[in-house]
């Protein structure tokens, strides 16, 4: 029996356990094996704890090898994921996260936007989980350490045990799994007593519906995604000029959006670079035309669906194009379960 991995022991982490079963695993032969025989490999130092290897979100994966880098805050030197992730964190929570030692568990790491953001409180201790290969671009850009771990999971069979995390982060990324009741509850029983979830679902919005990109994602999230990339490439090549060419005027920009299933901010970032907005247009293109799932929800729905799971200060809050939905979990009653 060998010792496990010591990127995954630095730190006094929540233990894994094996998603499958619950059952602790112990390391042997360069795997984590549970009494049952589930194993799980482990991959430059990344734990690959899925049960297949092509799934949903192929695509994502992807991208994020493709594009490691373009939505980092430390790439593009405007601080746009940090707004995100604070206004979404709430000043509550992350007055906490700056203030003593926090476990974050970040469902759906992708290549690490957010994971920059939430490792700069230097009290924070950040568990980075996603379905597909954008773990090894995350592992890339933000190395694992005391600090950081990395691993790939599903967000329906994650693999710690209830109640283990302080903070259960989840942006961009419930819209496009299976089934969001199913997610947001798998992820709200990974907080602690008197934690927060924190995440996000897209809106029904009227700029959605009347998008060209709603038919064009029909035929482009059925090819393999080594071919979904390339096409979203030449339609991003071939229409970036002309959104361009109009930047500085705002009802041709909107009705350019209209019939160009391409994503361009020109309007929203204007002080990114030229290379910038291009390289953020393929990026989101790519993401919006490609996803497998895209289930968009009301604020009604989410509020209704953390009430049933029994959350205090719930606040949902429609942003654009998201719905953008916060909450705590109560603490334990004094004398339960004596």
């Amino acid at each position: 029996m060998k010792s496990a991995s010591p990127l995954i022991q630095k730190g006094p982490w929540p233990e894994l356990v094996c998603p499958e079963d619950h059952l602790p695993l112990a390391w042997h032969s360069e795997r984590w094996i549970c009494p049952k025989g589930h194993s799980w490999a482990v991959k430059n130092d990344i734990p690959i704890m899925i049960s297949e290897e092509n799934n949903y979100a192929d695509a994502f994966g992807l991208q994020w090898l493709r594009y490691r880098q373009t939505q980092l805050d430390s790439y593009t030197k405007i601080p746009i994921s940090f707004e995100r992730a604070h206004r979404c964190v709430g000043t509550a929570c992350w007055q906490a996260m700056e203030s003593r030692p926090i476990d974050v568990l970040e469902v759906g790491c992708g290549a690490g936007r957010f994971t920059e953001v939430l490792l700069a409180p230097h009290a924070t201790r950040v568990t980075s989980v996603d379905f597909s290969v954008a773990v090894e671009a995350n592992a890339k850009n933000l190395p694992q350490n005391e600090r950081h771990r990395v691993l790939r999971a599903d967000a329906l069979k994650l693999p710690f045990n209830p109640a283990q995390f302080d903070v259960v982060f989840c942006l961009g990324v419930v819209q496009h799994t299976p089934d969001p009741d199913a997610t947001i509850k798998q992820l709200y029983e990974q907080v602690k007593p008197g934690g927060w979830l924190v995440f996000d679902n897209y809106a029904h919005t009227l700029s959605y519906y009347t998008k060209s990109a709603t038919l064009l994602r029909l035929i482009l999230k059925r090819l393999p995604a080594e071919s979904g990339l390339k096409w979203t490439e030449r339609i991003v090549n071939a229409l970036f000029p002309l959104h361009k060419s109009v930047r500085n005027a705002r009802p041709l920009q909107m009705l350019l959006s209209r019939v160009s299933p391409v994503m361009s901010y020109f309007h929203a970032y204007p002080t990114l670079s030229d290379q910038l907005q291009y390289e953020w247009a393929l990026l989101d293109t790519h993401d919006s035309l490609t996803d497998h799932f895209k289930h968009l929800r009301t604020r009604a729905q989410l509020q209704e669906c953390l009430a049933e799971l029994g959350a205090l200060e719930i606040e949902c809050v429609e942003n654009g194009s998201n719905i953008e939905a916060r909450c705590r979990k109560p603490l334990v009653p004094e004398g339960a379960g004596s």
